[in-house]
């Protein structure tokens, strides 16, 4: 259930993923032919303290459900990993394409709840496809439903690239809110 950098990014996207994805495409593709030696980086779902905060207030609202079976698989990418991946790609890569994701690719079944418990929100209810797909939309459907994670193999393998939070699971913990009392700064 995981994408290596030799699958397409998705052969049918949902209407309303077309122009971007063609744009992803077009950039890509302009990147690897320059005569420059480019580099293509494609990073998974980030969060991080700040880049987390509108699905953490979806989640604390309960506008965050799980669609149909939660089965889609999401990789994540703390922001910190993500700047510290780019550099070491510029340094130690060799042209050509390379996925940045934590070790721990999930479903939404398990991420979301994860998450929510992590911030203090409601546990997520589940919507069927048909009221998914009527409220957030078919992109939002398939990526809960039926997305696939992205492999951090070919990164690991030829720039020795590792993440400092190999799953979620543990970085995630880092957006929980500070006990009252204690400044955040203060818990890391």
């Amino acid at each position: 259930m995981v994408k290596t950098e030799a699958d397409d990014l998705d052969r049918d996207p949902a209407p309303q993923q077309r122009q971007t994805l063609a744009a992803i495409k077009a950039m890509e593709a302009m990147v690897l032919e320059a005569p420059l030696d480019g580099i293509v980086l494609r990073h998974a779902n980030q969060y991080g303290p700040e880049a987390s905060a509108s699905n953490v207030e979806l989640l604390k609202k309960r506008m965050f459900p799980i669609i149909g079976d939660g089965g889609g698989v999401t990789s994540w990418l703390h922001v910190e990993d993500a700047a510290i991946g780019t550099v070491d790609a510029l340094e130690r890569a060799r042209p050509g394409t390379y996925n940045l994701a934590d070790d721990d690719p999930g479903p939404t079944r398990e991420w979301l709840p994860y998450l929510a418990a992590v911030v203090g929100a409601p546990k997520p209810f589940r919507v069927p496809v048909w009221l998914g797909r009527a409220l957030a939309g078919e992109a939002a459907v398939r990526w809960m439903a039926d997305g696939r994670g992205s492999s951090n193999t070919k990164a690991k393998a030829e720039f020795g690239w590792q993440p400092t939070r190999s799953t979620w699971r543990e970085g995630f913990l880092e957006l929980a809110p500070a006990p009252r009392g204690v400044p955040a700064s203060a818990l890391r």
